[in-house]
């Protein structure tokens, strides 16, 4: 995959990832109504983005601060081990996803765990075995405003929209972290993180269960909120091959209002409150490096108390949401499971 040239969405794909961006579980009937196609076309449309890698639905825990340690973590390595340090790194299950960068660190790491002992207890001594790690820094998400499953292509109209979201309904209340049935949940959680679309029939085959058991520890997952589902995309195959994030300071009680604007403003990946020298950060991708400098004007103009630190370009996402992926953001068939301390 990684030899071949990244293929553009076309314009039947648009539509289709979008429409599982809002609803990354619809059936092929409920999205083929919608988008007035036919659900098996629909269904070997996506296979086929699947198969290119091109775009894939995953689950993963949902990682907000009330619920488990979100942290973000800036690492530098010796020189020429850029490959080998972002290998060893992606290995860590904790670790959700690798960004690559080429200022003031070499990566940026998004780990998630049940609390921050296991970041001291677990995720550091991993990070001091790799050789040619020469240093990480932390900071520690207090607030978590977007997510990258909020960030939407622009290939529906309003109406479609609507339908979909009507479809998809109201999101379940999250359960407790300490529900005593996350253990025998766990196997099916991981199974999810594969194939975020995976069917009871799917999941008994690949985890043995009953296909009654797994009928029904499927929809007790669904409906208990413990994972977020997405649907990732190559960033070049959609169009937005330049990916920047800031690093930025402003008053606490902005924080809410300033994420909120920033979504207006389009393209928003990701908007987090953090401890640290900068307390607020945001990332979002465009067309083109001359967006960078639309984005931080409009910014400013509506957010005249934002300051920005640090503007950072991320080259390379080596590994996004346990799947490890090639330099135009295409899933590889390496996947490290999120979430194993539900085992």
């Amino acid at each position: 995959m990684m030899n071949r040239p990244v293929e553009p969405l076309d314009e039947g794909d648009l539509p289709l990832v979008h429409a599982l961006q809002i609803g990354p579980r619809l059936p092929w009937t409920v999205l083929g109504e919608i988008l007035d196609q036919h659900p098996t076309s629909l269904a070997a449309r996506w296979r086929r983005l699947e198969d290119s890698g091109s775009a894939w639905i995953t689950a993963h825990p949902l990682g907000h601060p009330d619920q488990m340690a979100l942290s973000f973590h800036d690492v530098r390595c010796r020189p020429g081990h850029r490959r080998a340090v972002a290998a060893a790194i992606g290995r860590i299950p904790e670790v959700f996803s690798v960004e690559e960068c080429h200022r003031d660190r070499d990566f940026m790491l998004t780990v998630i765990t049940p609390d921050p002992a296991q970041l001291t207890d677990v995720v550091y001594p991993q990070l001091e075995d790799i050789p040619q790690l020469s240093g990480y820094e932390s900071t520690f998400c207090t607030r978590l405003h977007r997510t990258a499953t909020d960030w939407e292509l622009d290939a529906l109209n309003p109406g479609q929209r609507r339908d979909l979201r009507a479809a998809v309904g109201p999101p379940p209340a999250p359960t407790a972290h300490a529900d005593p049935l996350l253990p025998s949940l766990g196997p099916i959680a991981r199974i999810l993180g594969r194939n975020g679309r995976a069917s009871a029939a799917q999941v008994a085959a690949a985890s043995g269960l009953h296909p009654a058991t797994a009928r029904r520890r499927l929809q007790r997952v669904l409906s208990s909120g413990i994972l977020s589902f997405r649907c990732d995309v190559s960033h070049r195959a959609a169009g937005y091959p330049v990916m920047c994030q800031w690093f930025a300071r402003l008053p606490a009680a902005d924080h809410d209002a300033a994420a909120a604007e920033l979504a207006r403003l389009g393209a928003l990946r990701i908007c987090a409150s953090t401890t640290g020298r900068s307390n607020f950060m945001f990332m979002t991708w465009h067309r083109a490096a001359t967006d960078i400098m639309a984005m931080e004007r409009r910014a400013s103009e509506k957010l005249p108390r934002l300051e920005i630190r640090e503007t950072v370009i991320i080259s390379n996402i080596p590994k996004r949401a346990g799947w490890h992926l090639d330099t135009d953001g295409r899933r590889q068939e390496d996947f490290v499971e999120v979430g194993h301390h539900w085992q």
